[in-house]
């Protein structure tokens, strides 16, 4: 099996003028760095899974997944280091005749086999009966939901918190946000009266807050949280030239690349919520990096030289 990432958390303080006028120590927590091939909340989501496969006797995953999805390629990745089979079923049928782009030509390097499929039939990646007649297209295996969030994610987003906690207190972490995986982990893994911020990735937030407290479970009266998604730049997928600007700045001021569908929305947020005074004074804010820089070689690969720049590597 898979060992757990052999990288000690890296806590790196973030020297900003909105924190600093306000009082506020703004830490951001390189989980992006606690696994080479697995980087940040994709290995959390995943670890009890895979341990979870295993013991039910599976020896196949399959999952779902968009073109420049970090699921996918974590999924994929995670199958070739644990001797998994693996399965993507990709949003877009019009893609299986078309070469493969960065994100999945690696996915099927490692050993996933890739069906495409129309966005129509996509959207039944939750339906029991679409989900058993795949398995019998392709056999037995253990479904991973899209993104990765299910019930036994929560546990392994969670242990962030305790690893936290042996370097240093904090009262908000803040992380972004997709399927709500990694939030509900977050939450349950809270010690009051610490707080969980969430940063939606995509438009729809009232899906996105419905689907976290569906996570947690509908008994769940925890209120120790709060998701913001007005800082989306357009939507999932999407974004902006001052968004782009933003995270060339940042590069530039912390040596730290982000990505424009999750961390630099992240952490644009964050400093537009530190301006309004949303944050205590005198607080500690850890800002979760969760990696996801494997989608720039995809980014530079679809839109060419439409953006006056792109980081030239991803690294940190």
């Amino acid at each position: 099996m898979l060992m757990p990432p052999a990288a000690p958390l890296l806590l790196q303080p973030l020297d900003e003028p909105a924190a600093a006028a306000r009082g506020i120590r703004l830490l951001l927590l390189r989980d992006d760095l606690t696994h080479p091939e697995l980087p940040g909340n994709k290995w959390r989501k995943l670890k009890y899974n895979l341990q979870a496969a295993r013991e039910q006797g599976h020896n196949t995953l399959l999952t779902f997944g968009g073109a420049y999805s970090n699921h996918i390629a974590a999924v994929a990745a995670a199958g070739r280091l644990t001797g998994l089979q693996t399965i993507g079923i990709i949003r877009g049928e019009e893609l299986a005749h078309r070469p493969l782009n960065t994100t999945l030509a690696r996915a099927q390097a490692d050993g996933m086999q890739l069906r495409f499929v129309s966005r129509e039939a996509y959207q039944r990646r939750h339906e029991p009966a679409w989900i058993t007649e795949l398995q019998h297209d392709f056999g037995p295996a253990y479904v991973l939901p899209e993104g990765g969030s299910n019930a036994l994610a929560l546990p392994g987003c969670a242990e962030l918190l305790t690893e936290l906690r042996t370097h240093t207190s904090f009262d908000y972490v803040a992380v972004a946000c997709g399927t709500g995986g990694t939030l509900a982990g977050l939450i349950t893994g809270l010690l009051p009266p610490e707080t969980a911020v969430g940063i939606a990735a995509l438009r729809e937030g009232e899906l996105l807050r419905a689907e976290v407290q569906r996570l947690l479970g509908t008994e769940s009266t925890s209120s120790n949280w709060a998701l913001h998604s007005g800082f989306h730049h357009g939507g999932y997928a999407r974004f902006s030239a001052e968004l782009l600007d933003f995270i060339r700045q940042f590069q530039a001021r912390h040596g730290v690349l982000l990505d424009p569908i999750y961390t630099g929305k992240l952490l644009w947020g964050v400093l537009q919520l530190l301006e309004q005074d949303y944050f205590r004074p005198g607080s500690t804010v850890a800002v979760v990096h969760t990696g996801g820089l494997q989608g720039w070689a995809g980014f530079r690969q679809r839109f060419g030289n439409r953006s006056a720049w792109w980081p030239t590597e991803a690294a940190g």
